[in-house]
C-alpha cells in the first residue's frame, strides 16, 4: 500500500479489496475478505480483535494516520496471506472460539467446532446430570473444546485425546495458557484405543471429510494436517470405529456429541437404522447431532447380532 496515510478503517478496507482479487479462501475464523482483513489488521497494530464488530471504525480505534512502519508491516502480512495461502490463525498463532483465545499453529487444525455453541449455549446441559463427572474430547487438537468443557462445567473432570503428538503439544499450550492444568488430562490415543471408560460425556470433532471433497479443498485447508480433516472414502471411516469401540466404555445416560459438518448424507446413509438427535447451531441443524449411550449400545448390540 502506498501514497497518502491511511486511517485503521481505510487500511482494513484496502486490504480486504487485495483479499477479495487474490480469490483467497475463508472458513477459519472469518467467512469473507472484510473479516478476515479486519483481524489482520487490528492483530498486527495490536488491537483488540473486537475492537471492530461492523464495516465503520468505531471511535474505539484511533482515527489518525497510521505510520508509514505501520503500513509495511501491514502490507507485509496481507501479502503472505495471499502468498502462503495459510489460514489467518496461522499467521496471528492465534484462534478465537465463541469468544476465547486459543494458541494455534501448524501442528493442528484450526479449531472452529460447532460444538463450542453448544458448550457455551447449554444446549446440551438438558442431557447431562449431577452425574456427570467424566468428559471426553476425543480429536481435541489444539485443545479448545477441552478448555471449553472444563470452563463450562466447573465439576467436571475432562481428558482431551488425540493420536497426534504434535496437536497434543499444542493442546498443552493452551491447557497451561488458561491455568487447567488440573482440570484437563491430555492423553495420546488412536481413537479409544488406549482410553479407559466411564464416560459421562463425548464430545468429538473428528476427522470427517470425505474423498472427493478432500481433492478438492482450497489451499487454506491443505495448509492443515490431512489426518484431522480426511475420514475416507465417504467420511466415516474414523466414526464407524468409534461406534465399534465406544458403547462398552460409556456409562448409563452417557451422551455423545458429534461433528460431521457437510457429510450429514453420508452419515445417514452409513447409519439408517441409528437414532440420533440434530442440534441447532448458527449453521443449521445437519453439523452436529447427539446420540444417547443407549441408542448406541442397542444398535451396536443389533449389528453384532447381524
Amino acid at each position: 500500500m502506498s501514497g497518502a496515510a491511511s486511517t485503521v478503517g481505510e487500511v482494513i478496507h484496502n486490504a480486504a479489496k487485495q483479499l477479495e482479487d487474490a480469490g483467497v479462501a475463508y472458513g477459519h475464523g472469518t467467512t469473507n475478505a472484510y473479516d478476515e482483513a479486519a483481524w489482520l489488521v487490528l492483530w498486527q497494530l495490536g488491537l483488540p480483535i473486537d475492537s471492530l464488530l461492523a464495516e465503520d471504525e468505531p471511535e474505539s480505534v484511533d482515527r489518525n494516520p497510521l505510520s508509514p512502519e505501520q503500513q509495511a508491516q501491514i502490507d507485509k502480512l496481507i501479502q503472505q496471506r495471499i502468498v502462503t495461502r495459510k489460514p489467518a490463525a496461522y499467521l496471528t498463532r492465534e484462534a478465537w472460539l465463541q469468544g476465547v483465545p486459543f494458541y494455534i499453529d501448524e501442528r493442528s487444525i484450526v479449531p472452529r467446532s460447532f460444538i463450542a455453541e453448544l458448550l457455551v449455549d447449554g444446549s446440551i446441559d438438558e442431557w447431562l446430570s449431577d452425574q456427570t463427572h467424566k468428559v471426553l474430547d476425543l480429536c481435541t487438537g489444539n485443545g479448545s473444546l477441552a478448555c471449553l468443557a472444563a470452563m463450562t462445567y466447573p465439576d467436571v473432570a475432562v481428558t482431551g485425546a488425540d493420536i497426534s503428538a504434535d496437536a497434543l503439544a499444542v493442546a498443552r499450550i493452551n491447557v497451561d495458557k488458561h491455568g487447567l492444568q488440573q482440570r484437563v488430562q491430555l492423553v495420546q490415543s488412536d481413537g479409544m484405543s488406549l482410553l479407559e471408560g466411564g464416560w459421562d460425556l463425548v464430545l468429538c470433532n473428528p476427522p470427517y471429510v470425505n474423498a472427493d471433497s478432500m481433492n478438492k479443498l482450497p489451499d487454506e485447508y491443505r495448509a492443515e494436517p490431512e489426518l484431522a480433516l480426511a475420514g475416507g472414502t465417504d467420511g466415516m471411516d474414523f466414526v464407524r470405529d468409534l461406534f465399534k469401540s465406544l458403547p462398552p466404555k460409556l456409562n448409563q445416560n452417557a451422551v455423545l456429541v458429534l461433528e460431521i459438518g457437510n457429510e450429514k448424507p453420508f452419515f445417514e446413509a452409513a447409519f439408517p437404522t441409528l437414532p440420533v438427535f440434530w442440534m441447532t447451531t448458527t449453521s443449521g441443524d445437519e453439523q452436529v447431532l447427539l446420540i444417547t449411550q443407549q441408542a448406541l449400545s442397542e444398535w451396536h448390540a443389533e449389528q453384532a447380532q447381524a
